[in-house]
């Protein structure tokens, strides 16, 4: 395989062991209301996955398979969206981690974070060959129901209802509110959805990220004030870890444009 690009920042501050990643698990997993490992190998994958080193976590939760295979997924999708150059390896990335959620899924049924990596990976698929193509694949539906099934089986999944969110938004967005209802979307679940997640998650520069552009999408420029707003928040978080100092990043850039 080849090698990733390196986390392009300092990651000193996101360096834990596994006695300090225990310790701020549940403020680190507050997005994706994870369940802290028993597994040692699976720990020690989370503390590259913290620190920025998307591929060593990678490599580490597929060697502990289990509960190590969402490791595997979460660093590759994060890996995929913020720092691989190449779109064709990019969208290859976000198929393989679909397939391996949903085989997750088979063997774990009940693994919220099985189904909102598949929905995660084709949504951001999706983005990438356009969403009215991804709609008319029908891959609009797999993303809604993975993400209302996370949801049932983890309501404080603020993550999942950031993702929801974006999906109702972005489907409106592109194909209208008439034809978005035929896909199940509309604005005031895509509103509810960004707010329930900022109240799960009140410290998530990307639910406040996600909320900014939402609202545009959903509700025109009378909403465009608040979005600034939200993105002057989210440019302002403290990171805890390498993918939020990503998310923190991309809102200073979008403050800078």
């Amino acid at each position: 395989m080849a090698k990733w690009t390196a986390f392009p920042y300092d990651n000193a501050a996101f360096v834990y062991t596994p006695a300090t990643l225990k310790k701020h698990w549940a403020r680190l997993h507050a997005g994706d209301a994870e369940p802290l490992p028993k597994d040692a190998d699976v720990v020690q994958a989370w503390v590259h996955f913290h620190a920025g080193e998307f591929q060593a976590a990678y490599d580490a939760g597929l060697a502990a398979g289990g509960a190590g295979i969402t490791v595997a997924n979460k660093a590759q999708a994060i890996y995929a969206n913020y720092l691989e150059k190449k779109e064709k390896a990019k969208l290859e990335m976000f198929l393989e981690i679909a397939e391996r959620a949903e085989a997750q899924q088979a063997a774990e049924p009940k693994n919220p974070n099985a189904y909102y990596w598949q929905a995660y990976a084709i949504g951001r698929y999706g983005q990438g060959i356009s969403v009215a193509k991804a709609l008319a694949q029908g891959l609009g539906s797999k993303v809604k129901n993975a993400l209302e099934t996370t949801i049932t089986l983890a309501p404080k999944h603020a993550d999942a209802h950031i993702a929801l969110g974006a999906f109702h938004a972005e489907v409106i967005d592109k194909v209208g509110k008439l034809l978005g209802r035929t896909q199940g979307a509309d604005t005031a679940t895509g509103l509810k959805m960004f707010e329930q997640a900022l109240k799960l998650n009140p410290t998530s520069a990307i639910a406040m990220i996600e909320r900014a552009n939402g609202l545009v999408m959903l509700e025109g420029d009378k909403r465009m004030k608040e979005a600034e707003k939200l993105y002057a928040d989210a440019a302002a978080c403290e990171a805890m870890d390498a993918m939020e100092l990503l998310d923190i990043e991309l809102a200073r850039e979008e403050l800078e444009d």
